[in-house]
């Protein structure tokens, strides 16, 4: 059969039953009817082959076991799907919840931003309607009064006019869309940022509700009715629990209380349980996030008064940012709200699906069932067997792990949702809490936990038979596929907010990377330069060695050598150059003439010679 004619008679076939569940007063979902039909198909009893065509008679037993299964209103396991349903379709994790709020205000305000950006106001009276129309986005945006507050409003117009003049208005309608958005969208800040300053002043903060104070008062509420309901899911799943464990020790006794569905509904109070506690470490998260936002709160309001004090005049550079980070976080407030809110719903509708409880196991029937039975807590049975661990000697070729060996123990993927498996396949669906102390089975990239030492050595030894059994047994009950998170055997029934989590497997980490240094060298280096291993090395320096003086190298380059590729380079090319020194030159001194008369001697005796000194002076020649 074609896919689209196959999807096709899927419908159809989810129509008929759900018009047959409305013909009987049972308004059903067409998400509830497919997963019902899944369940159904699935169940082995029932005699339908996936791999085989349905046929117009089968069609017909798939309706009539479907509308029987959605209109029996005291069966447990119809409750717990229910509320599986219910808890997919309306539950999101919070990054994804925040996202869509803000997508969802985002959508509601387009068409009032699409009036302001694309308006063409030019008279007096429109430039003054659409200074209105942007007021009204700002308290829109806000979430901080109604726009039809004449109080909200004139204060809300009053702390526009500090940042934004109505003057203003013909420069903001030359921008761009994109501007135009971008420059609402900071006005939006600041004039929130300025009210809520206002606000802590006592000098307005008209429609503004106490967000911190709201919250610090709804968390704790919300946290301790969560407890409570808690508490009571524990309490009855630790009586079923130890009611069933009688049972198993007494077979008599299972044929009697066979028509009470005890398995059935301890599944119910179990994920109930399990649902619980994730709304739970929500509510936790949201708590810590707002004590923190309370700290940033008061450090920015007291920053933004240290700044402004009592000057009549603040740059905008110093002021601006502050006013944003408190619209900042007064949005992260709202949103806080919202989210609380809508967790505190989801918590008073899941307590809808646990009206089969009260049915089936009225207060004198409980006592009558736990008469001589001791009610064991899931840490008391933790603690009862903590030192019964698994010896790592008694196996060679699985691999155990411990919290001693394993860093991230505390993190690792537990199947079955930490129940113990050995103890589920083999008493037909008993569910007990796993022990990790005892020791963590990794079989095929999986990790299983069990409540005692003997139901680890026994899982041990054959684990995909017991892997087995815990499938067929969830074809039967197909509440177990979510409540023990076995979506990787039925693929076509993975809930829409586990689908981004099929793949993710946290690898526990046994081992740790180190690192030790050491000299390379102790002793002083000894290298051999000269040394070389290559024969043919060797070889070519002994010929060159010998024929040294009879051999001659010639090397020629052609234009296709030489790497391939043309070469060039550019040079400046000589020319003639001269320089010019300074010309000789030459001084004349006198010359010295120094004479001596009388050498020749005179008519005297004796010869007496004068000295004449005849040269001119410098300043003479």
């Amino acid at each position: 059969m074609p896919p689209t004619q196959a999807e096709s008679v899927i419908k159809n076939i989810i129509r008929e039953i759900g018009q047959e569940c409305a013909a009987h007063g049972e308004i059903v979902s067409e998400t509830l009817v497919a997963f019902m039909v899944k369940a159904v198909v699935l169940d082995p009893s029932n005699g339908f082959n996936m791999d085989r065509t349905l046929i117009k008679s089968d069609v017909q037993k798939l309706v009539k076991l479907c509308v029987s299964r959605l209109l029996d209103r005291k069966n447990p396991s119809l409750d717990t799907i229910k509320m599986q349903v219910y808890f997919d379709m309306n539950y999101t994790s919070r990054e994804e919840f925040l996202e869509e709020h803000h997508r969802v205000l985002e959508s509601r305000l387009g068409s009032v931003l699409r009036e302001i950006t694309d308006n063409r106001a030019c008279a007096r009276e429109e430039l003054e309607s659409l200074y209105r129309k942007v007021v009204s986005y700002m308290l829109l945006r806000s979430g901080l009064g109604s726009p039809t507050d004449i109080k909200i409003v004139r204060e809300a117009t009053a702390a526009l006019q500090s940042v934004f003049p109505q003057a203003e208005l013909g420069t903001f309608l030359t921008l761009s869309k994109k501007d135009k958005e971008r420059q609402l969208k900071d006005l939006s800040m600041l004039v929130t940022g300025i009210r809520l300053f206002n606000r802590d002043c006592g000098k307005g903060g008209e429609g503004i509700d106490d967000l911190p104070a709201i919250l610090h008062e709804a968390i704790p509420a919300t946290t301790q009715h969560i407890d409570s309901q808690l508490q009571i899911a524990q309490d009855l799943a630790y009586s079923y629990t130890a009611i069933l464990e009688k049972v198993t020790k007494n077979p008599l006794m299972s044929k009697e209380l066979q028509p009470y569905m005890l398995k059935e509904t301890l599944y119910n109070v179990r994920q109930y349980e399990i649902f619980l506690q994730i709304i739970l470490s929500d509510i936790i998260t949201c708590a810590q996030e707002v004590e923190m936002m309370i700290k940033q709160l008061g450090a920015q309001l007291e920053q933004l008064k240290m700044t402004v004090k009592s000057k009549t005049a603040v740059p905008t550079s110093q002021v601006f940012p502050i006013f944003i980070a408190l619209s900042s976080l007064w949005t992260s407030f709202q949103d806080e709200t919202v989210l609380v809110s809508v967790l505190s719903n989801l918590i008073a509708h899941l307590e809808q699906f646990l009206g089969a409880h009260e049915l089936l196991f009225p207060e004198k029937v409980m006592q009558d069932l736990l008469n001589e039975v001791t009610v064991k807590t899931d840490m008391y049975r933790m603690k009862e067997h903590m030192e019964d661990r698994v010896h790592l000697v008694d196996f060679r070729k699985q691999e155990w792990l411990f919290p001693e060996t394993t860093a991230n123990f505390d993190k690792l993927l537990i199947q079955y949702r930490g129940f113990c498996a050995y103890t589920f396949a083999t008493t037909d669906g008993l569910l007990l809490p796993g022990n990790p102390a005892i020791g963590i089975l990794k079989h095929k990239e999986k990790y299983y936990t069990f409540s005692t030492r003997s139901a680890a050595y026994s899982f041990a030894e054959n684990p995909e038979i017991y892997i087995g059994l815990i499938r067929e047994k969830a074809k039967k009950n197909a509440e177990l596929i979510q409540l023990l998170e076995l979506h990787q055997h039925f693929e076509t029934l993975i809930p829409y907010s586990q689908m981004k989590d099929v793949d993710k497997h946290i690898k526990p980490i046994t081992k740790n990377e180190t690192s030790t240094q050491t000299d390379t060298h102790i002793l002083p280096p000894t290298i051999v330069t000269s040394y070389e291993w290559n024969e043919w090395e060797l070889r070519r320096k002994a010929i060159k060695l010998a024929n040294l003086r009879k051999k001659i190298t010639h090397s020629v380059q052609t234009d296709l050598s030489h790497m391939r590729r043309e070469n060039c380079s550019q040079v400046y090319p000589l020319k003639d150059t001269s320089t010019q020194s300074m010309r000789e030159g030459s001084t004349s001194v006198p010359r010295p003439q120094i004479y001596i008369a009388g050498l020749r001697g005179g008519q005297a005796k004796t010869t007496h010679g004068i000295r004449v000194n005849l040269t001119r002076a410098v300043d003479e020649t």
